[in-house]
């Protein structure tokens, strides 16, 4: 119950402070201090609605948002999100343009689960949806999950991106971003040793953490300074009884935004100081570059306890993946097994979270994978988020990943489309 106790306390300080933003924002709304011509009014509004539009985010699963593609014809194309295959933890999911012929490259999008949905991938996907079919791993948030589901750990996250890479057949190109890189190489070197006719046709692993001690950052730091008893009792709590996962032990995406502000706390600071005086001034628009940004960055999710503790011990206290130790329902994966499937790392140079080199050291894992089918980029003066989503990514990694994907799976070269999202 401690546990509990304290899941349900931080999601009422969390209701509280909208509440408190809501209240500030209808009390200094009323026409009558119209007559009262004083900036405070002004302020006090604009601080109620950023605060509760900000604490509001933080339970709510953000929307895809992307509506039509503009296809060659020059017509726009509705797009529809199927679900492919539903599990309890996560979903594979499907970008269709509906009345567009299908694209023949094939793209499955391995989404991180660490405080964020998959949305956090938004505009990745947009990027690649022009020209390729688009899938994405849509994990689940844990505090919905019944405890009757049972455990989800880093071994059972393994054997879901085994299934959705079957589902999809070996005509499929892999690409995982940032947390799933380690997991998703594993896979791979699974499926290469159990069932090699499902191999995807290549795989491209941006910013992951492989080895987390080929580059220290204040992220590995941090999980060689705290002992795993530790690091249970200050983050693991036990969902309450307002969702449907009651009782099921949990690392709080509110536990996890705390962290990720506290990193760059007067960054944030400062953008929120500039927003209230935004607002105040009637220069803050629904849809402006903070709230976009804000909307999704302040949007998190439970992880399952296991899921969370075994990444830290197993993928950076022992390294299993980086010394090729890794074990799935108790039998090794063995990375060197992989000798068909063309593999592409690609870092950036400013990356505070997976440094340069910690995803760069899948590539000395390949043992059994000849050297022409091996590549890396590291990206000049890119951070950990441009490598994926910024443009960084638009305008250098997207072009270079198409081209290494086209290169290694006979896959046809598609005029570009432009892509329309709401």
């Amino acid at each position: 119950m401690k546990d509990m106790a304290t899941y349900d306390w931080m999601e009422s300080v969390r209701n509280t402070n909208e509440w408190l933003g809501a209240s500030a924002r209808a009390m200094a709304s009323y026409p009558v201090w119209g007559l009262v011509p004083h900036p405070m009014f002004k302020v006090m509004s604009a601080w109620g609605r950023i605060t509760e539009r900000s604490f509001a985010r933080m339970v709510i699963k953000p929307d895809w948002g992307i509506r039509t593609v503009v296809g060659e014809d020059g017509r726009d194309h509705i797009v529809e999100v199927d679900t492919l295959v539903c599990r309890p933890f996560g979903d594979l999911i499907h970008f269709r343009a509906v009345g567009r012929p299908a694209r023949a490259r094939r793209i499955l999008l391995v989404a991180p689960m660490s405080g964020h949905y998959a949305t956090l991938l938004r505009s990745t996907v947009a990027s690649l949806l022009p020209d390729c079919e688009v899938y994405v791993t849509d994990w689940k948030n844990a505090r919905d999950i019944p405890v009757s589901e049972g455990k989800f750990d880093i071994e059972d996250y393994t054997l879901y991106l085994v299934d959705f890479m079957r589902h999809l057949g070996p005509d499929i190109n892999v690409v995982a971003v940032c947390q799933p890189a380690p997991l998703t190489l594993a896979a791979t070197a699974y499926l290469a040793e159990e069932d090699p006719a499902a191999q995807p046709r290549t795989l491209t692993l941006i910013g992951g953490p492989i080895d987390p001690d080929a580059a220290p950052t204040e992220v590995t730091d941090f999980g060689r300074r705290l002992t795993m008893g530790q690091l249970e009792h200050l983050a693991i709590q036990q969902v309450g009884f307002k969702y449907a996962g009651a009782g099921r032990k949990v690392y709080p995406g509110l536990l996890q935004l705390a962290s990720f502000i506290s990193m760059n706390l007067p960054t944030h600071t400062k953008a929120f100081q500039d927003q209230i005086v935004r607002a105040a001034r009637g220069e803050a628009g629904e849809r402006d570059k903070h709230n976009r940004f804000y909307d999704e960055y302040l949007s998190v999710m439970d992880m399952t306890a296991e899921f969370y503790l075994s990444t830290v011990e197993r993928i950076f206290k022992l390294r299993e993946i980086a010394t090729n130790a890794f074990t799935v329902a108790g039998k090794q994966v063995d990375i060197g097994k992989i000798t068909q499937v063309a593999v592409k790392v690609v870092e950036g140079e400013k990356d505070d979270i997976s440094a340069p080199g910690q995803c760069l050291a899948a590539l000395g894992l390949l043992t059994g994978l000849p050297d022409q089918k091996k590549a890396s980029h590291l990206e000049p003066e890119a951070g950990h988020y441009g490598i994926f989503a910024g443009k960084s990514w638009r305008t250098n990694i997207r072009p270079l990943v198409l081209d290494f994907i086209d290169r290694n799976s006979g896959a046809p070269k598609v005029r570009g489309a432009k892509i329309r999202a709401v």
